[in-house]
């Protein structure tokens, strides 16, 4: 999964082996980010996430949401989203994880593993919180946070179903 800040930055993850987007625009008003979100649905030959959003995911037709840790209830995503979207939820514990299971999300994006220049001064999870993370949920465990390409297939080793990254798929060559 690529997190992206936009459209262009969206289709170059795209081409670079993304398999989601998750259009992360977290400055940016509800009609920035819905204009966004259209464009890269009708573009995008991959899945398209909206972040916190549930009404712009579904007002622009994306695949799903993604839901911060402590945002509205998975519950009331699905009320508005239906039980054909995607729901995601991002914690920051296998608590976390545990509970976005037990919710009815879709899968869990775990971290941040690794430090992180995207959220300075939070505090690395590490691979073995990850590891704890897959072995207490049956969801999909997704990594993010400092994941670069030889991280990632450190995480994939872990049983890590996935990961989401915005370097990786930013950087030519990861």
């Amino acid at each position: 999964m690529a997190v992206t800040d936009g459209v262009e930055a969206g289709l170059r993850a795209a081409e670079a082996g993304a398999t989601y987007l998750l259009l992360r625009m977290p400055e940016a008003d509800a009609r920035t980010q819905y204009e966004a979100l259209l464009r890269l649905v009708a573009v995008a030959s991959i899945p398209v996430l909206a972040r916190a959003r549930p009404d712009l995911a579904l007002a622009a037709g994306a695949a799903g949401v993604n839901l911060p840790e402590g945002d509205l209830a998975v519950a009331a995503a699905r009320n508005l989203l239906g039980p054909d979207r995607i729901i995601g939820r991002s914690v920051h514990s296998v608590a976390g994880a545990v509970a976005a299971a037990a919710e009815g999300a879709d899968f869990v994006l775990f971290g941040p593993v690794f430090e992180t220049p995207t959220h300075p001064g939070r505090m690395a999870l590490g691979t073995s919180a990850l590891a704890e993370a897959v072995r207490a949920v049956t969801i999909p465990v997704l990594a993010i946070g400092g994941v670069d390409r030889e991280r990632a297939a450190a995480c994939l080793a872990l049983g890590a179903a996935g990961y989401a990254a915005i370097r990786v798929f930013r950087d030519a060559g990861g």
